[in-house]
């Protein structure tokens, strides 16, 4: 009987951040895993989820535990493989600290991913993009705040993570042309120029933003550090509002991923370089950007233009003779019945 909250706790706080190097985000990834996978398992078992031992995380819990993030909470596959990705890193650190379970943790090892369905991303029309960057009233303080957000999310296509991490001193508006410094996933950083409207919007914000002891770029009502739970709300505030302008935005489920999509799919279209695309998102693998260009159909009516379709053989359609024959037949049944109808009319005013 091996309780699992020691070792669970290692490999979060040791095992992830100091021993592999992982990052923040990584971690709070992890965590989330394994809070579901533990509220789950207590329910499952009616324990505390402190009171649970390792010997009941096996492969028939896991599978169900699987088959119940995708049907009660509504998962998709990928999201399910990303929670089975995180158990069996903690079951690979589990084979060296506790030997005497391998045959357990090699069983959980081998549950496959789920493949799942390469679909079109979703992105936004120019309109609808503008629909919301215009939302937000310019003329109160978290109107402009709300505008700065939106317009460098779009500009330079960050994720949520990335925008609310953002720090004044990564922001560069002393040269002519603004750049910004994101430190993306995986530690990876990237620099990028900002339009003319963006560092206008950035700008509006400093100057109303005050001084205060939190480095972060963005900051709430409470004067702390935006969060993704706020942006997200601030985003569905504002697309609500675009809505009435724009009422497309009411069959779109608009998150900020979307609107890192909208501004791929907008550089694609203004450069048609992939390359240049995966620059700009800070893609580690060009692999990764060919998803837009499935999305794009310009590319394809282009390719379109290009290509000398078969020659159309002409013709005309000649019914057969079962054909007329039926339709004549047709025909007669309906002369037969508008006579009838004549003559039952002439006698019922005969009759008048």
């Amino acid at each position: 009987m091996t309780p699992i909250a020691p070792h669970i706790s290692a490999f979060l706080q040791k095992r992830l951040p100091m021993e592999r190097g992982a990052s923040e985000n990584t971690c709070d990834s992890y965590a989330y895993a394994f809070q579901l996978l533990f509220l789950y398992a207590a329910q499952r078992f009616k324990i505390e989820p402190s009171a649970l031992i390792f010997e009941q995380i096996d492969a028939p819990l896991l599978v169900d535990f699987l088959n119940h993030l995708e049907t009660d909470r509504g998962n998709s596959p990928v999201s399910r493989n990303i929670r089975l990705a995180a158990i069996k890193s903690f079951m690979r650190y589990m084979q060296y600290r506790l030997p005497s379970a391998l045959e357990q943790i090699q069983r959980v090892l081998a549950i496959p991913t789920k493949r799942a369905d390469t679909r079109l991303i979703h992105h936004l029309t120019p309109d609808e993009m503008q629909s919301i960057l215009d939302a937000p009233d310019p003329t109160t303080r978290f109107g402009i705040r709300d505008r700065a957000m939106l317009h460098l999310c779009y500009c330079a296509g960050l994720r949520v993570s990335e925008l609310v991490t953002l720090r004044l001193a990564d922001l560069n508006l002393q040269h002519k042309a603004t750049t910004i410094l994101i430190h993306g996933k995986g530690r990876r950083e990237r620099a990028l120029p900002l339009w003319h409207e963006t560092t206008r919007a950035l700008r509006a914000w400093l100057a109303l933003r005050g001084d205060t002891s939190f480095p972060e770029l963005f900051l709430n009502a409470q004067e702390e550090p935006m969060t993704r739970a706020g942006f997200e709300y601030i985003l569905r505030k504002h697309t609500a509002t675009a809505s009435n302008r724009c009422p497309s935005l009411l069959h779109k489920r608009v998150s900020p991923h979307v609107l890192r999509h909208t501004c791929a799919m907008t550089v694609l279209v203004a450069t048609k370089d992939i390359r240049k695309v995966s620059l700009w998102l800070g893609h580690t693998s060009i692999q990764t950007t060919e998803m837009y260009l499935r999305a794009d159909a310009t590319e394809k009516a282009e390719t379109v233009k290009l290509i000398t379709p078969p020659k159309l053989r002409s013709g005309r359609f000649r019914a057969t003779d079962k054909l007329l024959a039926s339709l004549r037949s047709s025909l007669l049944c309906g002369a037969k019945g508008r006579k009838n109808g004549q003559n039952q009319c002439s006698q019922n005013s005969n009759f008048a």
